[in-house]
């Protein structure tokens, strides 16, 4: 136990725990004085707890000694052996509570209560690379890819943390005019709620350029220097005028949380299974479970003889269920989302408060005026497999996107129609390409849903157009997959054997998202998927070359907690395209940036607007101009 630990947990009110301190209140030594074992008990117990090496101190920010707690740290994880009365008498004491008013923000100051212990099974720290299905130099790149900055201390209180609104932007050497195709610099300084600078990086910023009359804007990518400031570059790519946006969306103390949440077994959702079969009399049986992924060594989410195991052959991914207590594990018939749990601790919710999330910041809110320029700015280069992703990856006038990827350009219903004669699209994934199915399925003209008989938000689905030969399939990737809807869970068909079922050729289409549903499970499940698809991916570009193959990104969404978060989707994104870096023939559709700049509220599922200019990207690839 280290120095730094051990003063932490023997003293919480943040003085050197004394003799009388150590001492239990009133009632309770008089309890112990009445006990059978005497008033020695007490102080045996502590001499024993000290030989043992455990901490003994006293219940934080009280004004009289409370109940002593023993704490015992055991490989990493505090265990708290105190019996269930005396942690019930611990949560009655009264925390003394600071409120101080922040900027119009009341901030509730506490020393943290224990945190709740995070499972230690299925970490991401005893999967190998060899698990995941990649090599050990592979396994390096991707964690120096995702490597963020975290916090150089422990903070113990909320105005430690970073404030969005003592957090500001300034504009570095503002001109009174520019042209279009320059750049201005941006740098953003963090500050605690104590309007002190901070000294540390990992806050996640996001940045943009904008004119809500002209309906344009564009990304802005962050840089973070570590040391409490960060800087944005952002191009001038429009005629006329514009504006810095910037705001907060998660402290650097929230992204630590949501790292180790991500990377713990912890489940924060479930899964419900539903079982049916035959029972007596030719009455049907039917029991509803709970089902986790299992991912691991050590993977059982719940401990002992628990559990149904369903393996697919092919992936080798486990998904179990609390096994029925009256039918077969044999009898899953149907598949289903089931309740939300929350790992955060009161001082972790305090910290993600809807006032300190996803909240604009103040700074120069001068008017940037845009000259025309003589200087041609984006690109006339034909839309293909292997191109990068600038960032800026293009911007919006009159909502309209503009790449600097490749030459894109606006379809017609006709123009769509043609673009997709005697094509067949496979578009997998999440709720996200059902949307792509849905906005063909309204402005093709000509296309016909037909009914498999499948529920229409779960799937699979498939539309046809006689006269052009088009046909239209999408279909929701495997467990696990936080649905609204009870699907058969055979619908629900892992990407990478959909992708091998698929003989390819000049007339298919492969498109795939794989990231939305995965915010609530390990990076290291995540590369072990992908590491899948990029399998079937390869093995379907070396018997088909010709096969258009298009990975769309995760885009942002609604939610900023801890359940669904921008910086889950970020990292996902970042893996995907690092995996999928060196594969000819693969097509990277980033729609991250799409999402981040535009003026609609951000949501999981994109507006119109935004899914109009996603088909315009698809179908330029397609059918490059």
């Amino acid at each position: 136990m280290s120095l730094r630990r051990r003063k932490r947990f023997g003293s919480l009110s943040g003085t050197a725990p004394t003799k009388r301190a150590l001492r239990p209140p009133g009632e309770a030594r008089q309890g112990l004085r009445k006990g059978r074992h005497g008033a020695d008990c007490y102080q045996t117990a502590l001499r024993r707890a000290r030989a043992r090496g455990e901490i003994v101190g006293c219940t934080p920010m009280h004004p009289k000694p409370a109940v002593v707690r023993a704490w015992k740290v055991t490989s990493g994880t505090v265990e708290d052996p105190a019996p269930r009365e005396s942690q019930r008498a611990i949560r009655a004491v009264s925390l003394t509570a600071l409120w101080a008013l922040n900027g119009g923000i009341h901030i509730k100051k506490f020393q943290p209560p224990r945190p709740k212990p995070v499972p230690r099974n299925n970490s991401s720290s005893i999967i190998s690379a060899f698990d995941m299905g990649i090599s050990d130099e592979e396994w390096e790149r991707l964690q120096k890819a995702i490597d963020w900055p975290f916090p150089d201390q422990e903070i113990t209180y909320l105005n430690q943390s970073t404030s969005p609104v003592h957090s500001t932007f300034s504009i570095v050497g503002l001109k009174e005019s520019y042209q279009v195709g320059e750049k201005i610099s941006v740098i953003i300084t963090a500050r605690d709620h104590n309007k002190d600078l901070k000294r540390y990086g990992g806050d996640f910023f996001k940045a943009k350029l904008f004119n809500a009359e002209l309906k344009a804007s564009v990304y802005g990518e962050v840089v973070d220097h570590r040391n409490g400031t960060y800087s944005v570059e952002l191009l001038l790519p429009w005629e006329g005028q514009a504006q810095v946006f910037v705001r907060l969306e998660h402290s650097s103390e929230v992204v630590q949380f949501l790292k180790k949440y991500m990377e713990s077994s912890f489940p924060r959702t479930h899964f419900n299974g539903y079982f049916e079969g035959p029972g007596p009399n030719k009455t049907r049986i039917r029991e509803v479970v709970e089902c986790y992924l299992k991912w691991g060594a050590d993977g059982n989410w719940r401990k002992g003889d628990c559990c149904c195991e369903h393996k697919d052959i092919k992936t080798g991914t486990v998904w179990q269920c609390e096994r029925p207590k009256k039918l077969s594990c044999d009898k899953l018939v149907r598949h289903a989302g089931g309740r939300m749990e929350s790992p955060l601790n009161l001082f972790e919710q305090q910290l993600f408060t809807k006032q300190l999330t996803n909240v604009a910041i103040s700074g120069d809110k001068k008017i940037i005026n845009v000259f025309p320029s003589t200087a041609p700015i984006g690109t006339m280069e034909k839309c293909r497999s292997g191109m990068s992703t600038p960032v800026p990856a293009g911007f919006y006038l009159k909502d309209v996107w503009n790449s600097f990827v490749c030459k894109t350009r606006q379809f017609s219903p006709a123009q769509k129609a043609n673009c997709l004669k005697n094509k067949i699209v496979y578009l997998m994934g999440d709720s996200t390409t059902r949307q792509w199915f849905e906005y063909l399925e309204r402005n093709v003209p000509g296309i016909k849903r037909m009914n498999l008989h499948t529920h229409p938000k779960g799937g699979p689905l498939m539309a046809v157009e006689l006269k052009n030969n088009i046909v239209v399939h999408w279909s929701m990737h495997g467990v696990p997959l936080r649905l609204g809807v009870v699907m058969p869970i055979i619908d629900l068909h892992y990407i990478s054997n959909d992708i091998d079922e698929i003989a390819g050729g000049a007339h298919a289409v492969v498109v795939f998202t794989y990231c939305a549903h995965l915010v609530f499970h390990s990076i290291t499940f995540y590369i072990y998927e992908v590491a899948k698809i990029r399998q079937s991916v390869v093995a379907l570009l070396s018997r088909a070359p010709e096969t258009t193959v298009i990975i769309k990104s995760g885009n942002t969404a609604g939610l900023k907690n801890i359940y669904q978060s921008d910086w889950y989707m970020l990292r996902l994104n970042t893996v995907m395209q690092e995996m999928f870096r060196d594969i000819d023939g693969v097509i990277l559709l980033d729609v991250w940036q799409m999402t981040s700049c535009h003026y609609l509220p951000e949501n999981i599922h994109p507006g119109p607007v935004v899914i109009a200019n996603e088909i315009d990207m698809l179908l330029s690839y397609i059918c490059p101009a």
